[in-house]
């Protein structure tokens, strides 16, 4: 199977529900709230869709 290619964020964090598909959400997969490592990568844990933040872009704040 190919590699999707990442989905490109302007920030640090983002939310991920497993968005739509040709069967629809997944009962499966919560909304979820994700926050980029070091590397400025993002892998949901639920459906392996990837984010990748922007050039430029702040990095995630520590709290």
């Amino acid at each position: 199977m190919e590699q999707q290619q990442p989905i490109i964020i302007k920030t640090a964090s983002v939310s991920c529900d497993g968005g739509e598909g040709p069967e629809g959400r997944s009962p499966e997969h919560p909304k979820v709230y994700l926050r980029a490592g070091a590397d400025g990568e993002i892998v949901c844990p639920y459906c392996s869709r990837r984010y990748k933040q922007a050039e430029g872009a702040a990095p995630a704040a520590d709290h």
